[in-house]
C-alpha cells in the first residue's frame, strides 16, 4: 500500500475515528485503526470497539498502491499531529507502516489486518429512514445531555429513536430530568422504535458537518447503521443497540400545569448562570420565585454568601410560587433551544416543571428540596 494525503484532512479523519479506539482491551487489535487503500474508494480509515464500528474516507489522496494496514491509533494520531507539512506519504512494508514527510520518517511497527474483526456496512440493509442531517443534528443536541450514564438502569444510558411514517422523536432521560425532541425525515413508511447508546449518537455528531447532506438509518439484528453522505466517501457508522425497554416516559410529561410563563431564552439563561455563582455541591440549587411582574433567582452556600438575580416577566399565569431546582438542567436545555422564547409551566413547589420551545422540544425536570 501506499498513498499520498492531504495532511490536514487526514487529520480531521484520525481525529473522529480515534474517538471509537479503547484504550484498555486485551485485543491489541482494537487499539488500532485499519488502513484501506483503493483504486475507486481511496483511502478509508476504520475503527471499532466492537460494540461501534466506524469507517470514515479521507479527501484529497492519491493512492499510488492498493493495500491494508493495521496500525497502533495513539502513535498514528500523535505522528499525524506532529508533522506539518501539507502532505504524508504512507506506505506499507509487510505489516511495518512508513510516513513520511518532507523532514521526516517514521516507521511504526503495525498487526496483521487479517486479524482485525470484521465491521458491518450498510450494505444491502432495508434502510429505515432518510433525513437531512442537519435535522439529525438538532435532534441529537436537544436529547443527548439529558440521557444518563452508567446508571443501572441499563436502557436509558441511549437514547430511543422512534420514528412513525416521517414523524421523528428522539427522548432520553437521566431519572431526574427528561427532554423529548421532535423532527421529521424525508422518507419512511411503517414504524420503528430502538434506543441508540450515547457514544454512537456523539460521533454522529462530529461526523455532520454538511447540514444539508443527506443520513440513511437502518436497524438490523440488533444493530444500527447510520451512513452520512453519499458514495465511496460517505462515513458509516455502525453500533449495537441499547437492549431493554425504555420507561413509560409519557407519563412524566405533566398534563396539569396551572401556572405559565413567557421568558427570553438567553435572559432567563444569563440570569440562571448567575445564580449559580454562589452554589455548590452541597447546596446546588437555585429558588425561583415567581411573582407578578419578576421572577427572583436567590442562592446559598454556606461559607460563599448569597446571590439574588431578578428578571422581569410578563404575563405571568398562575399564583406566586417558589420551587427549587438545579441551575446546570436548566442551563443545558436552554443552550440547545434555537428559538427566541421558551415557556415555563409548572404546578407546585414538589412537582415537576416543564420546558418548552414551540411544538419540537418538551423538557420536564424534578424540583429540588432546598429546606
Amino acid at each position: 500500500m501506499k498513498v499520498v494525503c492531504d495532511r490536514s484532512a487526514l487529520l480531521d479523519v484520525v481525529n473522529v475515528v480515534g474517538g471509537v479506539v479503547v484504550s484498555r482491551t486485551p485485543q491489541p487489535v482494537l487499539k488500532c485503526v485499519k488502513l484501506t487503500a483503493g483504486s475507486d474508494d481511496g483511502l478509508m480509515i476504520t475503527a471499532t470497539d466492537l460494540e461501534i464500528g466506524l469507517r470514515l474516507g479521507v479527501d484529497q489522496v492519491s493512492v499510488e498502491a492498493e493495500g491494508e494496514a493495521l496500525v497502533p491509533a495513539d502513535k498514528f494520531i500523535q505522528i499525524v499531529r506532529a508533522c506539518d507539512e501539507s502532505t504524508l506519504t504512507i506506505e506499507t512494508d509487510n505489516h511495518t507502516v512508513h510516513i513520511r514527510s518532507a523532514d521526516s520518517h517514521f516507521s511504526v511497527f503495525g498487526v496483521d489486518p487479517k486479524e482485525f474483526p470484521p465491521v458491518r456496512d450498510l450494505g444491502d440493509a432495508e434502510v429505515d429512514c432518510e433525513i437531512v442531517a442537519g435535522q439529525l443534528s438538532t435532534l441529537i443536541s436537544r436529547t443527548l445531555f439529558a440521557a444518563a450514564t452508567e446508571h443501572s438502569r441499563y436502557a436509558i444510558n441511549g437514547v430511543l429513536f422512534e420514528r412513525e411514517g416521517k414523524k421523528i422523536r428522539m427522548v432520553a432521560t437521566d431519572g431526574r430530568r427528561l427532554a423529548v425532541a421532535r423532527g421529521e425525515c424525508k422518507s419512511g413508511t411503517g414504524e420503528s422504535s430502538c434506543i441508540i447508546p450515547t457514544k454512537a449518537l456523539r460521533l454522529v455528531s462530529k461526523l455532520i458537518d454538511d447540514p444539508e447532506s443527506t443520513v440513511r438509518m437502518a436497524v438490523e439484528d440488533g444493530q444500527i447503521f447510520i451512513a452520512i453522505g453519499e458514495g465511496p466517501d460517505a462515513a458509516v457508522l455502525s453500533s449495537n443497540l441499547v437492549e431493554g425497554a425504555f420507561p413509560p416516559f409519557e407519563d412524566v410529561i405533566p398534563k396539569d400545569q396551572d401556572k405559565r410563563v413567557t421568558f427570553e431564552a438567553q435572559a432567563l439563561s444569563k440570569a440562571v448562570r448567575r445564580a449559580a455563582l454562589l452554589t455548590n455541591e452541597e447546596s446546588k440549587g437555585v429558588r425561583l420565585s415567581f411573582h407578578d411582574d419578576k421572577l427572583t433567582l436567590t442562592s446559598r452556600a454556606p461559607e460563599m454568601g448569597e446571590a439574588t438575580v431578578e428578571v422581569d416577566m410578563d404575563e405571568y399565569q398562575g399564583e406566586p410560587l417558589e420551587i427549587g431546582f438545579n441551575p446546570n438542567f436548566i442551563t443545558d436545555a436552554l443552550s440547545v433551544v434555537d428559538s427566541q422564547n421558551v415557556i415555563i409551566e409548572l404546578k407546585a413547589p414538589n412537582k415537576p416543571g416543564m420546558l418548552r420551545s414551540g411544538n419540537d422540544f418538551t423538557y420536564v425536570l424534578m424540583p429540588v428540596n432546598l429546606s
